[in-house]
């Protein structure tokens, strides 16, 4: 195929993998900052240590566009400097990234436009915010403000457990700057989804609905994680839910933005608890990490073409396009993660499970002469295509447990509140590790 097209992406973990791998098929010529050891088999692998380097590498080699995977270099401003020098960028700028930097002012968003989320209060003084908890019976998540790589959320089972957290976070400072400030939110029952859309700031395209699960262990417990596994689509939430999400959420965020003087641009992603009115959890300035593992390989038209229509501000004429059939994707984490693990530890298996037909998308690893390696919490992301969730899920399995380093982990229900809700099989039966 012809390369038409120089693109950068930056980023380094399963996400960026999937984007690359998407892009490779599309004409593209990649280059990836710092990337990890899958993306150096597709893409060219660099380390832009400051905006300068980066925008200094974008005009050298000529790169058309630059997509940002992650969210902290659009909380710090990227899309806004290399926006500033001409540079054609996915990804909101700093001001429309508070959504994700700040859980306080995505709540004040919502308190002010009246989208509904989970009842919460802001504190920066521990017993202010101790004091709440006492009072307030349903005051049982406790979230730092800021930035924390999917670890600044504790759902307690107990006023005494949250109190706990707050003093961790507010008094010990376990989580830094990013609990400065904290907020204490509702516990809210129900079933999380991730909805995500492209955005070029009016008109709005829908990404593939998923599921992510957050909890390192098997039903949801343990502690939150930046993901063990993802699911599409979503079989058990019907159509009216959905359109709920698209017209009491999704559509009054981006006009509550526009009305406060931002244009977002990029991807925005809703966490929404499925109670019989649908809220949202939180908001993301960026695309999923695992979700976008299970979404992009169900993309039947060209990613670059919705990176353009969201630029150029066309998406309402972008014709974005689904595969009927259903994608799993299984987390595979070094053991000790979300806390201390080792790394360096040699990775057995990936071509095997890439022969038993599934997409093996890296996130910690990197490439040795003796082969790939950990090198990070979630190392590696294995996603199956099936007819249904129930065949996805079953051939993402069998091919996880054809790769093996020394203590991995990995949940073994993913997507398995969906084929539970399907009746199509007990799910302990084909997916338990022996």
């Amino acid at each position: 195929m012809a390369i038409t097209r120089r693109v950068l992406v930056l980023g380094a973990g399963g996400r960026e993998h999937s984007i690359c791998w998407k892009l490779n098929n599309e004409g593209v010529k990649l280059y990836a900052s710092p990337g990890n050891g899958g993306i150096s088999q597709i893409a060219e692998c660099l380390d832009l240590a400051t905006y300068d380097d980066i925008l200094r590498f974008v005009l050298e080699k000529g790169v058309d566009t630059v997509i940002v995977g992650p969210e902290q270099p659009l909380v710090n401003g990227v899309a806004d400097m290399l926006g500033a020098s001409g540079v054609r960028v996915f990804g909101p700028s700093k001001r429309a990234a508070q959504i994700e930097s700040s859980k306080a002012f995505a709540k004040g968003l919502m308190k002010k436009y009246s989208i509904p989320t989970a009842n919460s209060a802001v504190f920066d003084d521990y017993d202010e915010a101790a004091r709440f908890v006492r009072k307030h019976t349903w005051a049982r998540v406790v979230k730092a403000d800021g930035l924390a790589g999917g670890k600044g959320v504790f759902v307690c089972e107990s006023q005494e457990e949250a109190i706990n957290k707050l003093r961790e976070l507010v008094i010990e400072r376990k989580l830094g700057d990013a609990a400065n400030r904290v907020v204490i939110e509702e516990r809210l029952p129900g079933e999380e989804v991730s909805f995500l859309v492209f955005c070029d700031g009016d008109s709005i395209a829908e990404i593939a609905a998923s599921q992510d699960h957050k909890a390192l262990l098997d039903d949801d417990q343990g502690p939150n994680t930046g993901g063990m596994g993802a699911y599409s689509p979503l079989p058990h939430v019907g159509e009216e839910t959905l359109e709920k999400i698209r017209s009491r959420i999704i559509y009054p965020t981006v006009a509550a933005l526009k009305s406060e003087g931002v244009t977002y641009k990029g991807v925005l992603y809703a966490g929404i608890m499925l109670t019989p009115e649908p809220k949202v959890l939180e908001f993301n300035c960026r695309f999923g990490d695992p979700e976008n593992q299970a979404t992009l390989p169900r993309l039947t038209s060209r990613l670059i073409d919705a990176v353009d229509a969201v630029i150029d501000g066309r998406l309402h004429a972008a014709k974005i396009q689904w595969s009927d059939k259903a994608a799993c994707c299984i987390v595979i984490a070094s053991g000790g993660y979300p806390g201390k693990y080792e790394e360096g530890l040699a990775i057995e298996g990936i071509e095997d499970a890439a022969a038993n037909g599934a997409i093996v998308f890296h996130a910690g690893t990197r490439l040795t002469e003796q082969g790939f390696c950990t090198n990070g919490g979630r190392v590696l992301g294995v996603t199956a295509l099936g007819a249904d969730i129930h065949a996805a899920t079953r051939k993402a399995y069998e091919a996880v447990k054809k790769i093996s380093f020394r203590a991995m982990h990995y949940r073994n229900d993913i997507a398995s509140r969906a084929i539970k809700a399907m009746g199509q099989e007990n799910f302990d039966g084909f997916l338990k590790m022996e």
